[in-house]
């Protein structure tokens, strides 16, 4: 079975880093998927009998690793997908993007339409039949000159279809390694990471943050110098 790394459990919620490459749930490729590996790894655990319940809350595109939490009853699913619908999730990313930044900080806000065929967005005009508005905050953390790549902090405000892909593209800072919206170092592996996540306990209402840092390898090497603590950015 595939390794599994843990963040935090109990008896309602189990947190997981996403290893890249993993669907988060089964598709039509019929790979090993994080929920059924998930699933597995609190059968044998808690040597349990026949089906585990586990709630799938939210999911990350099969290229991006990170934070990832499922419910492990479906009270604390219901309640978490209400996280969802009210807002009150809130998902930060890690983000090598080509090119220097405009600014240091900034609110991206677009209309993005999705197209089902290709399995892309795009940004279009406001009012375009069928698209959804996407907005999210961006802090520069460090700029490579050399290179010419920028590692980004991102707050999503909105979880929209490959959403932080579709919005630095289109502004000519393309992920690294970004194949599908045509990013530099093409053959590797994008660098987008669900770095962090911040729920309120389903159950107790605590507030919970939990992190997960990339190692710090091929893409990821540029965080090297990046001050980390506990797998916190300071």
């Amino acid at each position: 079975m595939q390794e599994l790394n843990v963040i935090y459990e109990d008896n309602h919620i189990i947190v997981v880093e996403k290893p890249v490459n993993i669907p988060s749930q089964a598709d039509k490729t019929g790979d090993i998927d994080l929920l059924s590996i998930v699933k597995q790894y609190i059968k044998e655990k808690y040597q349990k009998p026949g089906n585990v319940y586990l709630g799938l809350i939210h999911r990350l595109d099969r290229p991006v690793g990170g934070v990832m939490v499922f419910a492990k009853t479906s009270k604390a699913a219901a309640r978490l997908s209400e996280q969802v619908r009210e807002k009150q999730f809130q998902k930060i990313y890690l983000v090598v993007a080509n090119g220097k930044m405009e600014q240091n900080k900034e609110t991206l806000q677009d209309y993005l339409l999705k197209n089902e065929k290709k399995n892309m967005s795009k940004v279009v005009k406001e009012g375009t039949k069928n698209s959804k508005l996407a907005v999210l905050d961006y802090e520069v953390l460090k700029y490579e000159a050399e290179i010419n790549l920028s590692v980004l902090k991102i707050i999503l405000h909105t979880g929209r279809h490959h959403q932080i892909r579709v919005q630095l593209s289109s502004r000519n800072h393309t992920i690294y390694g970004d194949q599908k919206y045509g990013g530099r170092g093409h053959g590797k592996q994008i660098a987008l990471w669900a770095y962090e996540l911040k729920i309120n306990h389903p159950i107790t209402n605590e507030q919970m943050t939990f992190y997960s840092i990339p190692k710090q390898i091929g893409s990821w090497k540029i965080l090297e110098d990046i001050s980390l603590e506990n797998n916190k950015i300071k």
